[in-house]
């Protein structure tokens, strides 16, 4: 193949998993913190053997999270925070601590507080906070959490220096490979973070994919063409 085919199949890869990626983040529309994904092409030049020439490609390696601020709902649950600006709950999920923006919490039957999942929910030192079952709980804006005006920890509200090299662990999990800090959000209770999903604007990336895809489809099979009428045309000559 020549460097035009290789070209075009290698965007038609990246294409492909560009598509899958839109696709996910219109499925995760309505899921609470929820970050969008997006994706950059990179070209790869590589020279043949010959020294003469070199081979181009691209590739989609690189999926880069949109970390803007989403919707907050108010629910009135009194275990629902979220954080309005910079920052992340820290959770213990096996794998370790974990980041998230997701604050829609549960209490456990030991009294724990956790996610839907029911991963503990860390406080300001690392461990898991506890909140008594049968009083008031009030959650201030720095993450303070009391029951009966008895204050029972701080939630563990960070930020991190470079938020790209988060690391996905799941739909709203994050992994930070680097120092933690504080950070400078605002924490409110009885509200929910949305996915910073826009239907739309994803609606309209899908379509235009797509239509690329198409596009790259039909010049693969109009060279794909030309290739066997050479062919045929030598054969005939032969």
């Amino acid at each position: 193949m020549d460097n035009p085919t290789y070209l075009a199949l290698s965007r038609q890869s990246g294409l492909l998993k560009e598509m899958q990626v839109v696709a996910n983040n219109i499925a995760n529309v309505s899921t609470a913190g929820y970050r969008r994904e997006g994706v950059i092409f990179a070209e790869m030049i590589e020279p043949l053997p010959d020294g003469a020439d070199s081979l181009s490609m691209t590739e989609a390696r690189v999926r880069r999270t949109d970390f803007s601020q989403g919707a907050m709902t108010r629910t009135g649950g009194a275990l629902d925070v979220a954080i309005e600006g910079d920052g992340f709950f820290m959770v213990q999920t096996p794998q370790g601590p974990t980041l998230t923006r997701n604050g829609a919490f549960a209490r456990d039957a030991a009294g724990a507080l956790v996610t839907m999942d029911g991963y503990p929910v860390l406080d300001q030192g690392g461990a898991a906070l506890f909140v008594p079952p049968g009083g008031e709980v009030v959650i201030a804006t720095d993450g303070a959490v009391s029951v009966d005006g008895e204050v029972q920890g701080t939630l563990a509200v960070v930020a991190v220096p470079e938020p790209d090299k988060l690391i996905r662990e799941g739909g709203v999990m994050f992994r930070a490979d680097q120092p933690l800090e504080p950070a400078d959000g605002v924490v409110f209770q009885g509200f929910v973070e949305g996915g910073n999903v826009q239907p739309v604007v994803e609606l309209a990336r899908m379509i235009e994919v797509q239509r690329a895809y198409e596009l790259g489809q039909a010049m693969l099979e109009r060279e794909d063409e030309r290739i066997r009428a050479a062919v045929r045309q030598l054969g005939g000559q032969s």
